[in-house]
């Protein structure tokens, strides 16, 4: 079993249409007109687009399952490089997931697949597991 997330495909008519009630639930909200454009509305809000926050959700399930605060179907799903190989590379010290080859769009919209991908997409600075959120300085 694969947890989905749809987020590879770039027009998914799902997240279009969630886009576009979270832009009229803004619009009501604010009083904006339709005309108006949206982006320094939500930015206003504090809101992430969909397609963003989608991202953001998936790069929290991936830090917990590294970190260990994740259910155990998800966190079979990833697993750091250094974990995984018998010798050492010079990235082990890199926090960079494994990302399982897939064969289909399907494939690659789980949680296996997309997880990892976004994962190793982000800068080095915040792929740190250990980092719980506060701040020590």
């Amino acid at each position: 079993m694969h947890t989905f997330f749809p987020i590879a495909v770039e027009s998914h008519r799902p997240l279009r249409k969630l886009q576009s009630v979270q832009n009229a639930t803004a619009r009501l909200i604010t009083g904006t007109r339709r005309c108006d454009h949206i982006t320094p509305v939500l930015r206003e809000l504090h809101w992430l687009p969909i397609r963003e926050r989608v991202k953001f959700i998936l790069a929290c399930l991936v830090h917990q399952s590294l970190s260990g605060q994740s259910p155990a179907y998800l966190a079979d799903d990833c697993r750091l490089v250094s974990d995984s190989r018998c010798r050492s590379l010079r990235s082990a010290d890199v926090p960079t997931c494994v990302v399982p080859r897939t064969y289909s769009n399907y494939g690659d919209r789980t949680f296996a697949a997309a997880g990892p991908r976004l994962w190793n997409s982000l800068p080095v600075q915040l792929r740190n597991p250990d980092i719980n959120g506060s701040d020590d300085s």
